[in-house]
């Protein structure tokens, strides 16, 4: 059955969030809910939207940037980012600076990499990871440690939703949280509460959007 999808009363700035409620599976845990965010991947509209309101929300004048690294195919937003994190009409510590956007890059045991042609826009940078949505802080981790195996420094977390307030010390930076889902609840696929009850799945989903079953 194909998840009935829904507006939440909150928006920020004129970013709005479309969710399904059911019980979803993702590559880490299972949900009861599922964030769309293929518009803002996809539309350079709301993309942009999203863009402007993460650089209102401190990464303007409290992160200096030299790379963002883009995850959940975040790599629209990541353009919008870096240009509006490089104007010099905001007062911003990276007004002015080249900012580079990288896109992640899976290799075959699961891990992060990048070719050699990549690695000076990684080593000795400042890198913001760059996600749609945050939940059990799995892909972030990846994203942490492909950072600092290139030896760059993770400058900040920033997400449209997230459900963690930081992962392993570091800040997330969101549009929205769990404050705008209530009940939201991230589930490891064994302890899955709506699994015991045999409720069955509604939907396979990861970076790409969702697979109804």
């Amino acid at each position: 059955m194909e998840p009935r999808f829904f507006k939440i009363p909150v928006c920020v700035g004129d970013v709005s969030l479309y969710v399904a409620k059911g019980h979803f599976a993702t590559r880490n845990s299972h949900t009861n809910y599922f964030v769309d965010v293929t518009r803002q991947q996809s539309c350079l509209r709301d993309a942009d939207a999203v863009a402007q309101q993460l650089v209102q929300r401190n990464l303007t004048n409290h992160i200096l940037v030299d790379t963002i690294l883009c995850m959940d195919g975040t790599r629209v937003i990541g353009t919008c980012l870096a240009q509006r994190l490089t104007q010099g009409g905001f007062r911003s510590i990276n007004a002015g600076k080249e900012i580079y956007v990288l896109r992640e890059n899976v290799g075959t045991n699961g891990k992060l990499i990048f070719r050699d042609n990549a690695r000076p826009m990684l080593e000795g940078k400042n890198v913001l990871l760059l996600l749609a949505s945050v939940t059990t802080g799995g892909t972030v981790r990846k994203g942490i440690e492909c950072v600092q195996y290139y030896q760059g420094k993770v400058a900040g977390i920033a997400a449209i939703y997230s459900h963690q307030k930081e992962i392993d010390g570091i800040p997330v930076v969101s549009l929205f949280d769990t404050n705008d889902l209530p009940g939201y609840a991230s589930h490891l696929p064994d302890e899955c509460p709506m699994c015991r009850e045999k409720q069955e799945l509604d939907a396979v989903v990861d970076k790409f959007g969702y697979s109804a079953l």
